[in-house]
């Protein structure tokens, strides 16, 4: 085991500015501040590089690519010097939670002289990086393996859907508007002064991933009061009623709930609105994934107003008219589909078991509380 090296930051990680994104369409993520912003055919970074928001709220982000990329003008990248490893690099970043740092207040910005300024400690033998980087990595590696586990799982669930329901869907199946089947709830409505620690959850629009699915990290702990209408378990079925994204990504949305070891209760915002089946044989797996379809979402969009923040009519979900089918061929859509959100719901708790130990982990292999044999 090595012993820690006091020197500034600059002294083992050189930076570099990115660019403005180009027009050109490709293969190649362009980075930004918050991650991947779209794809184009051209790069200016390539290897093992380290990428960092450079301004707005997600300032001091920090990803890793090992492929050639495009780093945009709102991130910075970040490779070792001399024999440091990049892979610890990467997490040494992650532990010192470089968006402490930044300057600005209304318009948060790190650069590259502040990050070079910075002091640290840091083990000297690149081997022993490598291995921590290993630990680490090995976590990481088992999480996104995960993910795609539960993304193989939600298309099996989705071509189900799409076969059974759209393609060989009937002209007899009967017509009608989904509030005939379904009742809505509105979330609670709150002041920021009861977002305070504490054991009831609130689920909010950041619960919602742009790209579908249920974010874990868009809690908000409450201490406000609510009703037996506000809270939500594992599973249950609430749709986005407000958006503040600028291509309306979000507004009209379904998430199925995902419950978490560390609270209680949870309940939905008032962005949100809560579905409830009138019928024990109308599944919520069933309605998610007709919610997820681009039918359910351009009904939402014309039920939509507002410039800056758009919010979603209450007649929205109830009005959706579709072709309900059979009884019992919803029945068996949901046995199997109830086994496919099983093994998504088993998956994700392994994946929040894992992270709690890698974010653990990394501060005390960090500051060598925890020193590993080389």
């Amino acid at each position: 085991m090595s012993e820690l090296k006091s020197c500034k930051l600059g002294d083992v990680v050189s930076f570099g500015n990115g660019k403005a994104r180009p027009s050109s369409e490709g293969g190649i993520p362009i980075y930004g501040g918050n991650g991947i912003l779209g794809f184009c055919a051209n790069n200016n970074y390539e290897g093992e590089t380290i990428v960092i928001g450079r301004v707005g709220a997600y300032c001091g982000a920090t990803y890793y690519e090992n492929r050639a990329i495009w780093v945009s003008d709102n991130a910075l990248s970040a490779k070792p010097k001399g024999e440091n490893y990049a892979k610890f690099i990467y997490y040494f970043l992650k532990d010192m939670d470089l968006n402490q740092h930044a300057g600005g207040s209304s318009h948060p910005l790190v650069t590259q002289t502040l990050l070079n300024s910075l002091d640290i400690e840091i083990p000297e033998n690149p081997e022993e990086q490598k291995v921590i980087a290993s630990v680490l990595s090995c976590l990481d590696d088992k999480i996104d393996l995960l993910h795609r586990q539960n993304t193989t799982l939600e298309h099996m669930a989705e071509t189900l859907f799409r076969q059974w329901f759209i393609e060989e869907a009937l002209e007899d199946w009967e017509f009608g508007e989904l509030g005939e089947y379904v009742d809505c709830f509105n979330g609670v409505s709150y002041k920021s002064s009861e977002l305070n620690p504490s054991k009831v959850a609130m689920v909010t629009l950041k619960s919602f991933d742009r790209n579908g699915g249920f974010r874990l990290d868009g809690f908000k702990e409450f201490t406000g009061r609510f009703k037996e209408q506000h809270i939500v378990v594992q599973g249950d079925l609430v749709v986005a009623h407000t958006d503040i994204t600028q291509d309306a990504d979000v507004i009209g949305n379904p998430v199925l709930v995902v419950g978490s070891p560390s609270y209680e209760t949870i309940v939905i915002s008032m962005d949100l609105v809560k579905v409830t089946s009138k019928f024990e044989w109308l599944s919520n797996e069933f309605l998610y994934r007709m919610m997820r379809t681009r039918e359910f979402k351009e009904h939402c969009l014309g039920y939509s107003n507002g410039s800056t923040v758009l919010h979603l009519s209450k007649q929205a979900v109830p009005s959706f008219e579709f072709f309900m089918p059979p009884k019992e061929k919803i029945e068996s859509y949901t046995k199997l589909a109830k086994d496919l959100f099983s093994k998504k719901f088993k998956n994700i708790e392994q994946i929040q078991t894992l992270e709690k130990l890698r974010d653990t982990l990394l501060p005390k292999l960090m500051s060598g509380e925890i020193r590993v044999e080389v």
